[in-house]
């Protein structure tokens, strides 16, 4: 091979190896310009897509907040945002998880008051299943421990900070519990009275009585533990129910003959 032929054959493979660098470098994956940013930084992109609704990928970022800044006030503050989230998207559980472990990790946080806050309303919500009482729904299985939970964290909020921004809301929260609670037992009472299991009735209606004295229900409370003493031949304790009822409720409709069931049911209106 002469000296011209060897030259040019060394400027192909030259010319060859270049160009299959630059293809290589055309088809390498892009890079992630996030993955060496700053807690703060990525704290400031996730809540950009909070506030366009892009809440899938703000929590996918806040997750990494969260654990670049853990101990931090950035971290507690990602923390919260991962609950709000989880609530807004309706993952109660996921969003209790994330409210539990900041109260456990924070107990003394000044955002303490908004996380008790927000324990009560992502219970709240699955409390609010319990309108369909209102609804024709039969109640008489449905599980109240998210009520009462969500009553507890209010409580809580109220007592521990009276002046917080959060507690006038958590008030008329309770209110609603209180009255929700107090109905499912007068429902759960005329439901056994309707089939005929009167020691049942007369004890969920006790219950009613006994534990939310303030609510409306408790006059047909008082009303269905008459009927159901009455249906028991128990005279004595018929005569004492009902002049409760007389007493607290001069002119209660049920005195008149109103049926089981049968009152406006709307108070729970004022919350709306």
């Amino acid at each position: 091979m002469t000296v011209s032929l060897m030259r040019r054959a060394a400027l192909l493979c030259v010319t060859a190896a270049l160009l299959a660098l630059q293809l290589a470098g055309c088809s390498s994956p892009p890079v992630d310009e996030s993955a060496n940013a700053t807690a703060e930084r990525l704290y400031k992109d996730a809540r950009e897509d909070m506030d366009s609704g892009s809440y899938d990928r703000a929590l996918k970022t806040l997750e990494r907040v969260e654990s670049l800044a853990s101990g931090s006030v950035l971290g507690q503050q990602a923390l919260l945002e991962i609950a709000y989230i989880n609530w807004r998207t309706g993952e109660r559980q996921a969003g209790l998880t994330a409210i539990e472990r900041f109260i456990k990790l924070n107990p003394s946080s000044p955002a303490l008051d908004y996380a008790l806050y927000l324990r009560g309303v992502l219970n709240f919500s699955d409390n609010l299943g319990l309108m369909g009482a209102w609804f024709g729904q039969d109640l008489s299985e449905r599980d109240q421990k998210a009520a009462r939970e969500s009553y507890q964290a209010f409580k809580q909020l109220a007592d521990q900070f009276p002046n917080s921004r959060y507690t006038p809301d958590a008030k008329q929260r309770m209110n609603f519990i209180v009255n929700s609670l107090a109905n499912y037992e007068v429902h759960v009472a005329r439901y056994y009275l309707r089939r005929g299991a009167y020691v049942a009735a007369a004890n969920r209606a006790q219950a009613a009585v006994a534990e939310f004295q303030q609510t409306p229900a408790v006059e047909e409370a008082l009303f269905i533990l008459v009927q159901s003493y009455d249906k028991l031949d128990l005279p004595k304790l018929r005569e004492d129910a009902e002049r409760v009822l007389r007493q607290n409720f001069p002119s209660s409709a049920y005195l008149g003959g109103a049926g089981i069931g049968q009152r406006d049911k709307t108070w729970w209106k004022f919350w709306q």
